[in-house]
């Protein structure tokens, strides 16, 4: 064991060596001792019913249906559970026919007979380390000595908020030990054995998050984030295997399928995407599918008919097989072949009451000739959206797609004219398109033919897609606000002609410093500037035109160039995080990497820090590295950036998925630049300068999180089986289903009635039991509970009392008029001592706060010089001006913001060693800031702001003698929200209010 010294050190001296080896010496005391100790890490997967105890079974989440579990609750006969609760009848009513709806608020439950179903998957939970040949032995050792794995499960809200209700709910779960019946074992207890939890499912969500965590007990395991999407596009047959609806699944992957294949980029709507597609095989109508974000995929042959249809108006050179276009939403993927588009509705009774799904693939749009799809990562009015560029006949025109509960439909925008009529040219052609939801503007970057077909400009169009009223309010839904008519797309308003044009030079401007504002005075190069894309950040209001270059703005008018960026390259696409920060793919498959907040543009790849880290995988004899390796494509994961790529390693070809090691490659880089060969004695060593500000980061002070987050939590615990080594059995894990579903079941039913004695869904479980917890309790120590099972009704429960962390959370929601208050402490490397008349301690660190819309929300900083601690603590305030108005009922058209906080001079310098290898704050989102170091934090902020100042939203109940009223001032209209009606219905009131009772409540 090394002794364990100071881990950052602002000078370190190591002997020199080769640079593999370096990197290594590099390292300080403290990483390497967390690297003596073992690495282990979770693994997840999913079993159904029938697979509960089988060693290698894996399952994938298709069946949406629930299934009863009275026959193992009828054996709780001497339980805290009621009879009659079960059956939901009274004492006579046993003969009813029983019906179930799913989980969700956006429909009641509707249960005549059985109240305690089952959800139709488990979790199955074991973990593997380092150096451990038997993972069954790992296992064992764990459950020994007191693991038990804490899962936490996080449901997607969904994109339909007309149909479902907007809530962020979690359920954090204990997992029960089950020790495998199948395997032949010659130990007197047990060989082989898993932890295992139900895995609920709730209306309207298709993607949840599984956060898998120790007790605290046993080895240390890191957390570990596992995605567990339903996947609609696969069914059982007649002999119950599994087979995609979409195609046939090829159970071959052949080289020339991958190897010399130009990348391609992933296109889905961000956060909501149950299953996700990458086409790009060539000569090959083949799609990659995954539902567990490239985890494991499938390869599927697409069964469409692959029609080639050439004409004078769509010319087309040759025939080809590949799928270049894929795009996938909530619950439809597209594809475009050729000139044609198609779309495939999965099977998802989750998401809409009556069965949308496809039967096959539908070709849309089949008189046009569509050169290209274009995604919208970002949902908006309950809807999502896809756009397809025409060539052709229809050339300058934009078909809008919408799909809204699996249903799909087309408007060709503009509707009166096409885009260069409108700008008064003759020949024009749109290269890409972004859809801003927020400002309901669509973005063109447009190609302008002259008259010699030489193209001698390009132009970005913002066209208005709404024509708002003088006090830019339209009717969505029923719902006060800015905006569309519900089920209305783009152009049904009247057509508005383009009110921005910015109009970029024929050559691409001389370099200078690492940044360019342009203004149309500087000078150019004989470079021809070729735009090439477009992508919006609606966060920070980040636009980014690429090419042959880069162009960012956040007004898009104002222009910025990036000099950094080499003129000789092509960019291919970009991988925005949309939490600040994002890679750069080139045409000749080379990486780049730019941080927001920074004009400085990074080379990962091919680069001299790629070979000090593909030397160190080498030495570790890592099997995720190969000489013969082609990426597939890149991605973000979590706020990590992720390559999928084919392998060839002793002539046997793999698909993999791996880790972007950004924040290595970047301390590497920072190494490589900044030494010095300095002599003492006989010999030379390596000197290295640290040029991060700070040596210490930390978040303090921060609020408790429900109250910002309005986060839903419950817990639950497995109950409590009467067997010597804590195993459970298969009726005992069923008994734990109910239990579970019983609980999401009462928060789906609850509504939440202003001034309810006892705020808590769960109460009424057990109010008529409470009086017995100690009888019940005494027959569990006894062991005499029925059926084997003790059942403790504390161990089902709503948490409202969850504490802040020490980070950001991922988001808040900051409603009219509040505010969100938090401190930053650095501690600096050299203080700056001012002399003269009065002794003075100059801060070494500057904080700097950049807002995205400082029209709507503002910042504060109160800074204080901590001497004797050689630090600075600066408090940061962030207040809503009340001064923004576009947001409908609570959850709706909800406004995205963000605000960067940002060290200055940190950029790219400022790494913290974790367990996991240097991190940093790279700008994007508040998850990471414990564990890394950082050159600025992206905060995500959902503003819910009401629709204007002079109103005030109430909830109330029915007018009845003991309901709660209101008294507002005469000068104050109000307008009156009936939670009977679930379309969020409301009027204006003119009558008297009063008010009686009330309080402060942590949720609205």
């Amino acid at each position: 064991m090394f002794p364990v010294g100071p881990a950052p050190w602002p000078r370190l001296r190591v002997l020199w060596a080769l640079w593999a080896l370096l990197v290594v010496l590099l390292a300080p005391w403290r990483l390497w001792a967390i690297q003596e100790t073992q690495e282990c890490t979770w693994q997840v997967v999913l079993n159904n019913l029938e697979s509960v105890g089988k060693n290698d079974a894996i399952d994938h989440f298709v069946d949406q249906e629930l299934y009863t579990v009275d026959k193992v609750f009828d054996l709780l006969v001497d339980a805290p559970i009621d009879r009659d609760e079960v059956r939901g009848l009274g004492a006579d009513e046993w003969e009813r026919p029983w019906s179930c709806t799913l989980l969700g608020s956006g429909h009641l439950l509707t249960i005549s007979l059985q109240t305690y179903l089952g959800f139709p998957y488990y979790l199955k939970i074991n973990y593997s380390c380092t150096g451990e040949v038997s993972s069954e032995a790992l296992v064992r050792k764990g459950h020994l000595t007191g693991l038990k794995p804490v899962v936490l499960v996080t449901f997607q809200s969904p994109v339909n908020f007309h149909r479902w209700k907007i809530e962020q709910l979690q359920i954090q779960m204990e997992a029960a030990p089950f020790r495998s019946p199948a395997e032949r074992c010659d130990a007197e207890e047990v060989c082989l054995m898993s932890w295992y939890t139900p895995m609920p499912i709730k209306n309207g969500s298709v993607v949840m998050r599984v956060d898998v965590s120790s007790n605290g007990l046993g080895p240390f395991i890191p957390n570990k984030r596992f995605h567990v999407n339903i996947n609609g596009f696969l069914e059982r047959g007649r002999d119950h295997e599994l087979q995609f609806t979409v195609g046939n699944e090829l159970f071959h992957l052949i080289p020339r399928h991958f190897v010399n294949v130009p990348s391609r980029p992933l296109w889905y709507t961000v956060d909501q995407t149950p299953v996700l597609i990458l086409g790009g095989i060539p000569e090959e109508k083949a799609i990659l599918l995954t539902d567990t974000n490239f985890k494991d995929f499938f390869l599927v042959e697409l069964s469409i008919d692959s029609c080639w249809v050439g004409s004078f108006y769509c010319p087309q050179a040759s025939f080809t097989a590949t799928i270049y276009d894929a795009i996938a939403t909530e619950s439809t993927l597209f594809i475009r072949q050729n000139q044609l588009i198609y779309y495939f509705t999965g099977t998802y009774t989750t998401l809409y009451e009556n069965n949308h799904g496809s039967e096959r693939w539908v070709r849309v749009l089949a008189n046009e000739c569509i050169k290209r799809l274009c995604p919208v990562h970002f949902h908006s009015n309950g809807s999502e959206y896809v756009m397809a560029l025409t060539a052709g006949k229809n050339e300058g025109y934009v078909h809008f797609g919408t799909i809204t509960d699996g249903l799909v439909s087309f408007k060709l925008l503009p509707r009166d004219r096409s885009v260069c009529n409108a700008i008064l040219v003759d020949n024009c052609s749109i290269t890409w398109a972004v859809f801003i939801a927020g400002d309901y503007n669509l973005l063109m970057l447009v190609e302008i033919v002259g008259p010699t077909s030489s193209k001698y400009f390009q132009s970005v169009i913002t066209w208005l897609c709404s024509t708002p009223s003088q006090n830019s309010s339209l009717t969505v839904g029923g719902e006060g606000r800015g905006g569309w008519k519900s089920g209305w797309v783009p152009g049904e308003a009247q057509a508005t002609p383009p009110h921005c044009c910015v109009h970029f030079a024929v050559y691409l401007p001389a370099r200078g410093l690492e940044f360019l504002m342009i203004l149309g005075t500087e000078s150019y190069t004989n470079f021809p500037m070729v735009p090439k894309g477009m992508s919006y950040n609606p966060y920070n209001n980040l636009l980014l035109i690429w090419g042959n270059f880069l162009l960012q703005s956040f007004n898009s008018e104002n222009f910025i160039y990036l000099a950094d960026f080499p003129k000789e390259l092509s960019i291919k696409y970009l991988v925005n995080s949309f939490r600040g920060d994002m890679a750069i793919v080139t045409e000749n498959e080379e990486i780049w990497y730019l941080l927001e907040g920074s004009y400085q543009v990074y080379q990962l790849f091919p680069s001299k820090a790629w070979e000090v880290y593909i030397s160190l995988q080498v030495l570790q004899q890592s099997s995720r590295y190969a000489p013969n390796e082609t990426m597939v494509t890149l991605f973000y994961e979590d706020n990590k950036l992720y390559q999928l790529v084919y392998l060839i390693d002793n002539q046997q070809g793999r698909l993999i998925k791996r880790l972007m090691p950004v924040e290595q490659l970047l301390m590497y880089q920072q190494i490589s630049k900044e030494y010095v060969l300095e002599r003492q004695g006989s010999h030379l060593t390596l000197s290295f300068s640290n040029f991060c500000p700070f040596t210490v980061m930390r978040l303090q002070e921060l609020p408790n999180p429900q109250i910002y987050t309005r986060q839903e939590r419950y817990r639950a615990q497995p109950p409590r089986v009467l067997e010597p080594w804590g195993f459970h059995s298969e009726n005992s894990l069923a008994v734990y289903q109910g239990l579970v579903y019983y609980l999401l079941s009462l928060h789906s039913k609850y509504d939440k009635p202003y001034a309810d004695p006892v705020h808590d869904p769960t109460w009424r479980w057990w109010k008529n039991k409470k009086q017995d917890q100690d009888y019940y309790f005494y027959l569990a120590n006894n062991w005499r509970s029925a059926g084997s099972v003790h059942v403790d009704m504390t161990s089902y429960e709503k948490i409202y009392d969850l504490k802040a962390e020490n980070e950001l959370p991922e988001r808040i929601f900051l409603d009219k008029g509040t505010s969100y208050s938090f401190s930053v402490f650095l501690t600096t490397r050299k203080p700056e001592v001012q002399h003269g008349p009065s002794f003075q301690v100059l801060s070494p660190v500057d904080l700097a706060v950049v807002l995205a819309d400082p029209d709507c929300i503002e910042a504060m900083v109160k800074e204080k010089v901590l001497v004797n601690r050689n630090s600075v603590l600066f408090w940061v305030t962030l207040s809503d001006k009340r001064s923004c108005f576009d947001q409908g009922i609570s959850g709706h058209h909800l406004m995205k913001t963000s605000m960067l906080v940002k060290v200055l001079g940190s950029s790219g310098h400022c790494f913290q060693n974790t367990n996991r290898g240097p991190q940093q704050p790279d700008g994007a989102s508040a998850y990471w800031l414990p564990a890394r170091q950082a050159p600025g934090l992206r905060y995500h902020l959902h503003a819910a702001v009401q629709p204007r100042a002079e109103q005030t939203l109430l909830r109330l109940r029915q007018s009845g003698p003991g309901d709660a009223l209101l008294s507002l001032p005469g000068h104050l209209l109000p307008i009156l929200l009936d939670p009977r009606f679930g379309d969020g219905r409301f009027w204006q009131f003119s009558g008297q209010l009063r008010a009686e009772g009330g309080g402060r409540r942590a949720h609205p």
